[in-house]
């Protein structure tokens, strides 16, 4: 329990988890009426309270404006719009050609049918989106609902738990706080399906306590996402590109740029580009910049200072420093760092220090990406169509981008 938040019983967990089972059986969320009315409510639970999420996101991130808006509250609104306009199409029964001559004169259909009981386990760096978003397909596909929004954002969980009963059906869709025990109980639940947003050593756990029950998954993880930068190359557009990656939310984003393989030639130039691209972005003073936000607490921002002081290789070019106090970390471009350094290239860095590492060819760039398990997002600087090919042909990933950053995940 914070003073914020207050957490939900381990009774108050049972309750509800009976609840949306026994909700679900008497087949009250499979009307399409039922969910078309209930994505309404839920647009105006955002809609409505648009200024009060950006206050609460503000408090837990102290997240600019504008960046509250594209990526926490428009995504939102744009999804539940979306299936409004589109489920009946969406849930229709699908007429299918049968493929054995045994089945010739049979009516083979594809039913849409809901899961049942869902749990929904959301994340801190976008803690509405990644919150409702999965909540909005949940309801359009004729689900019950549990949601665990994440205690480390503390104010914009309690406004979610606030308004849900305010607005959509509370005995469908229920919120449970709380940290480690409450996620622990909850987890010991026979769900239908589990959508976990987080780090890939707490989706190791949600995955081992779905398999007791043989619950299907669906885990959104991080990674080490590159930026590769050809010789080619503008260096001035490729370092404002990759720092409003890397600064956007802090870098508290799993598909920011976790580190920047550059020609070995290329890094002081890139990193006098990449000190321009900060200047022009925050000013003189970033701490100051009412578009610069803060890490999401002071252990959050205790790791991130722990890789770079620990660090094994490299100089700090830019950057460096850090107000404790204030949750404050300078934007900061380490250079020449290593790829075997375990410290900064160990574990996804989520904050705003972006490691580069020199390399001497492409072949020695691709092998060093996939000394690493595929990232989430890759970075593809390049005016030369085949060498762009040559690298999304020889490695893996979640999804890609050439020439710019993030836009993948908007576009979708």
């Amino acid at each position: 329990m914070t003073s914020v938040l207050t957490y939900s019983s381990l009774d108050t967990i049972e309750d509800s988890y009976h609840l949306v089972r026994r909700i679900f059986l008497t087949g009250k969320t499979r009307s399409l009426k039922f969910r078309k009315a209930q994505l309404q409510r839920f647009y105006e639970l955002v809609h409505d309270n648009e200024e009060r999420f950006y206050d609460a996101l503000h408090k837990d991130l102290h997240k600019p404006r504008a960046e509250a808006l594209t990526g926490d509250i428009a995504p939102v609104l744009d999804e539940i719009l979306y299936f409004i306009d589109n489920l009946d199409k969406l849930a229709k029964d699908e007429k299918v050609s049968p493929r054995m001559p045994l089945n010739a004169l049979d009516e083979v259909v594809i039913r849409r049918d809901p899961l049942g009981a869902v749990l929904i386990i959301g994340c801190w760096n976008y803690p509405v989106q990644l919150a409702l978003l999965p909540v909005v397909g949940a309801i359009a596909a004729g689900n019950t609902v549990i949601l665990k929004p994440s205690e480390i954002a503390p104010h914009t969980a309690a406004l979610i738990t606030e308004l849900f009963p305010k607005y959509i059906d509370n005995h469908c869709y229920r919120v449970i706080n709380g940290a480690i025990e409450e996620t622990t109980a909850l987890l010991k639940y026979h769900f239908d399906h589990i959508f976990y947003t987080g780090s890939p050593a707490v989706g190791k756990v949600v995955m081992k306590a779905a398999a007791e029950h043989l619950t299907g998954v669906t885990l959104e993880l991080g990674g080490k996402s590159p930026a590769v930068v050809l010789p080619d190359a503008d260096l001035q557009t490729v370092a404002n590109r990759i720092a409003f990656a890397k600064f956007y939310n802090l870098g508290q984003i799993c598909i920011s740029v976790d580190y920047a393989l550059v020609p070995a030639d290329k890094i002081d130039a890139f990193a006098a580009a990449f000190r321009k691209s900060i200047k022009k972005f925050f000013g003189d003073n970033p701490k100051e910049s009412s578009s610069y936000g803060r890490m999401i607490s002071t252990r959050h921002l205790d790791r991130v200072v722990g890789l770079l002081q620990n660090r094994k290789s490299g100089a700090i070019a830019v950057g460096g420093d850090f107000d404790r106090d204030d949750r404050y970390i300078a934007p900061t471009l380490v250079t020449d760092v290593k790829f075997k350094d375990e410290v900064l290239m160990g574990e996804e860095i989520f904050g705003p220090v972006l490691p580069v590492i020199p390399y001497n060819n492409l072949d020695d760039a691709i092998h060093m990406i996939n000394q690493n398990p595929p990232p989430l997002a890759l970075y593809v600087f390049t005016n030369k169509k085949k060498l762009a090919n040559k690298v999304l042909d020889n490695t893996q990933s979640g999804g890609v981008c050439v020439n710019d950053t993030l836009m993948h995940q908007a576009g979708s």
